[in-house]
């Protein structure tokens, strides 16, 4: 009792550091929900990685010693910086270089990704020296820090906006830097009035005379209100782009949509993950340490590339983003199906496609659900969402995969018993009743990894049902940015 009790304040401990560091992260970047969302999962897949590589050169002379380290360090990590990370106020609008600086921090992104990969392959392979793997890590810090010239070199090379600059900014970024808080209510009263009163044919426009129609009809509700010949009637709720709560949230479609496709989708990845070992040595591999090491590493790749082409699909051609969930979830139902046919190499091409699409939900969701409810609750709906995760890994993992895989070994073991039987062996005790069960072959996750491939299916479809529903909102939200 008193080790579940200590496993479940450990893991949820994990939980706040995630909550704090992406909520502010995506409070500070709006406008570049998906990379940023996709940086800081991607280091949180890969932190375990990272950490195990910092304690292979400490070399500590016992397991207690690594739960300290894990339960001081990062403790300590988050004493210093937590002054620092935090919500920033001001002006958030883009900056021109911005685009260069996320494509520097991706760069390191794949050079550290692939650095890891390399590190972990010949650590698992071959005997390398203390001093070896104490050169490997002083790389690893290296790297690690290599993204901080960032911040520095802006910090350096921009001044502060001077008051006359300010009279010259676009309206829309006067209004946002002075705009009282009443008014940012009004405009979503608007808001909210030109999605109720907009004809039904608006919606089937091209995007620029789409765009145009809403924003007379906003300028006319605005211009009636003003003057008191339309009064503004209060909304019933938020409508889809606003600030929901979780209680709001949750009686919507769209919420619901969001995280069945996650729990079918992420659901079917971590079963995988939890059984790549047993499913490595069902297939003959001796060394499971290889693709447990690939898989994290292909993990890490999807969650920063998850969130790079989800931002670029949103940002130059104005798709909702659930578009690239839907796709990494075809991917991964390829994955699953080169697990169940256990062909030659089945195994490398599975982990980089089943890594890749599970590490991509977790860049995609919280932009998605940014956008769609709101960064004023964003907190409270990341995390309910992310319940998908461990509900999808018990009932997938938990129950179909373990019930499977105990049916094979139990028929091969009873096979095995009758070979053993008619070969008169089994009288002299070369087999026991209380030998542990083992499956062999690729029968022994045929059917679970089909299971999956048709949940990651119908995950894709429960996306572009949501793609279907949320077009308009997205063609709102970033269509001004391609006319």
């Amino acid at each position: 009792m008193q080790m579940c009790i200590l496993i479940f304040v450990g893991n949820n401990g994990e939980t706040y550091f995630n909550t704090a560091a992406l909520v502010s992260c995506v409070q500070n970047f709006p406008k570049s929900r998906g990379p940023v969302v996709g940086i800081l999962k991607g280091f949180a897949g890969l932190s375990g990685a990272i950490l195990t590589q910092i304690y292979t050169m400490i070399n500590f002379p016992d397991q207690a010693s690594l739960i300290f380290m894990i339960a001081v360090g990062p403790a300590m990590v988050v004493i210093a910086l937590m002054f620092i990370i935090r919500p920033v106020g001001g002006h958030r609008q883009v900056r021109p270089s911005d685009g260069l600086s996320f494509t520097f921090i991706y760069s390191v992104c794949l050079l550290l990704a692939a650095y890891l990969m390399g590190v972990m392959l010949l650590e698992d392979l071959v005997s390398v020296s203390h001093t070896l793997v104490t050169i490997f890590t002083v790389i690893l810090f290296f790297l690690l820090i290599t993204p901080i010239i960032v911040p520095i070199a802006l910090s350096f090379s921009e001044e502060p906006r001077d008051p006359v600059e300010e009279v010259l900014l676009p309206k829309s970024e006067q209004q946002e830097a002075g705009k009282p808080e009443q008014s940012d209510q009004e405009h979503e009263v608007i808001f909210s009035e030109v999605e109720d009163e907009k004809p039904v044919e608006v919606d089937l426009l091209p995007a620029s005379e789409r765009q145009k129609r809403i924003a007379q009809l906003q300028a006319e509700l605005f211009q009636a209100a003003a003057k008191g010949a339309v009064r503004v009637k209060r909304k019933r709720g938020p409508h889809r782009g606003e600030d929901f709560t979780l209680m709001q949230a949750l009686i919507k479609a769209d919420f619901w949509l969001i995280f069945f496709s996650l729990l079918l989708g992420s659901g079917s990845g971590l079963t995988v993950i939890d059984n790549l070992g047993q499913m490595s040595q069902s297939l003959g591999y001796d060394n499971t340490h290889i693709f447990v090491s690939m898989i994290s590493i292909w993990n890490f790749l999807g969650r920063v590339g998850g969130g790079y082409f989800s931002e670029i699909i949103v940002r130059d051609h104005a798709y909702p983003r659930p578009v690239s969930m839907a796709v990494a979830q075809l991917v991964m139902a390829v994955g699953h199906v080169f697990f169940a046919m256990g062909w030659p190499g089945a195994m490398y091409i599975g982990t980089l496609l089943i890594g890749l699409g599970y590490g991509a939900h977790w860049a995609i969701v919280p932009a998605a659900a940014s956008e769609l409810f709101g960064l004023k609750k964003f907190g409270a709906l990341y995390n309910f969402l992310t319940l998908a995760n461990p509900a999808g890994s018990l009932v997938f993992s938990g129950v179909i995969a373990s019930s499977i895989y105990d049916h094979e070994a139990e028929k091969q073991a009873h096979q095995h018993h009758i070979q053993l039987q008619m070969s008169g062996l089994l009288f002299s005790g070369l087999y026991g009743q209380d030998e542990v069960l083992k499956c062999e072959g690729s029968v022994c996750f045929f059917l679970t990894s089909m299971i999956m491939s048709g949940f990651c299916v119908i995950a894709a479809v429960l996306s572009m049902i949501l793609v279907y529903r949320t077009k308009t909102v997205y063609a709102n939200l970033y269509g001004k940015s391609r006319t």
